[in-house]
């Protein structure tokens, strides 16, 4: 993580979420952007993009560090998880980043125990 942050300590937010995503909630309808997406920079390290402000450059630098969920990136780049899929949709738009949905594991052993899982809801409940 960068020496540079968004939020202070003492004041909270410099900078207002719908400022950085220019009024807009959602991303693209294009990229499906789950919290477990994968995304991956499409572009060699160190390439400048004049045209990307501040938010979307350090966003862009923090994925270039290596590929990474959508949840980890909110977490790393210290913005709001809404901002965060709108800047990801606005780099997947440039071309500059690949957003692939989450990998599905088999559930198998006792994960896929019926009777298990019955039980563990039913314990739940009970709290």
């Amino acid at each position: 993580m960068s020496d540079e942050h968004w939020y202070e300590d003492e004041t909270g937010s410099m900078v207002r979420p719908y400022t950085v995503t220019r009024g807009r909630t959602r991303p693209s309808e294009r990229h499906a952007l789950d919290l477990m997406s994968r995304v991956t920079a499409l572009e060699p390290d160190g390439a400048a993009h004049p045209d990307l402000d501040h938010a979307r450059a350090s966003l862009l630098d923090l994925i270039r560090r290596g590929a990474r969920p959508v949840a980890e990136l909110a977490a790393d780049a210290d913005l709001p998880l809404t901002v965060v899929r709108v800047l990801l949709g606005d780099l997947a738009e440039a071309g500059l980043v690949r957003i692939d949905p989450p990998r599905s594991l088999p559930v198998t052993g006792p994960a896929a125990d019926p009777g298990l899982l019955r039980e563990i809801v039913e314990r739940l409940r009970e709290l």
